[in-house]
């Protein structure tokens, strides 16, 4: 299950290394952060500084969690993250707490992201070292070319259910080209070759 955290209310509590990672991550989602913290990272105070994050200069409170969509505790005060867990879950409000699954109602996966293609590893809080080791591995076998792949796909598909009213003659159309084994190609063949490949067969099989 993939959340649109997209203008979504997320606070971040603690404003240390931790953080700073879990915040990036948040913000390539478009979420509207909140941050409360007496300290911040150098980082974290100059996107205070671009208006990027909302900053509240003090220690958490429970007021705090008013209006959240989700929240991440990221403190090396367990007794803090603790508080957070408690009442996030009596709120019922999405939560995760850095490092320490069973407080958690969600886990942070690894991403990898080639534009709409999002390929997400998750260990269920176990080893986030190997969830980065496989993210690693699989960043070096889909390279960014897959974001355009994917982008023509997704226009071929919008052409078809535009051209094509029939259901099942569309998924047959779309079972032949995903048959071509197209990705398989992206080492030997162009982007260019790829994609008037796929062209071809879109056109001869609405045919």
């Amino acid at each position: 299950m993939y959340l649109k955290l997209e203008n979504e209310n997320c606070l971040v509590v603690g404003g240390g290394r931790v953080a700073e990672r879990k915040i990036k991550a948040l913000l390539e989602s478009g979420a509207d952060i909140t941050v409360v913290s007496p300290d911040l990272t150098p980082y974290l105070r100059e996107l205070k500084e671009k208006g990027v994050i909302r900053h509240i200069d003090r220690r958490y409170q429970d007021s705090d969690l008013e209006g959240m969509f989700l929240v991440i505790s990221a403190t090396d005060d367990e007794s803090v993250n603790k508080r957070v867990s408690e009442q996030c879950f009596a709120r019922k409000i999405l939560v995760n707490v850095v490092d320490d699954p069973p407080k958690c109602s969600f886990f942070v996966p690894a991403v990898v992201r080639r534009g709409d293609l999002t390929i997400a590893i998750s260990t269920g809080g176990k080893s986030p070292m190997l969830a980065a080791r496989i993210r690693e591995q699989l960043e070096k076998q889909y390279g960014v070319e897959y974001a355009e792949l994917l982008k023509l796909l997704g226009d071929i598909r919008q052409e078809l259910k535009e051209s094509v009213p029939d259901v099942e003659q569309r998924r047959k159309i779309l079972e032949r080209i995903v048959e071509l084994g197209s990705l398989l190609l992206l080492d030997e063949k162009s982007y260019k070759d790829i994609k008037e490949l796929v062209q071809d067969v879109g056109s001869s099989s609405g045919s």
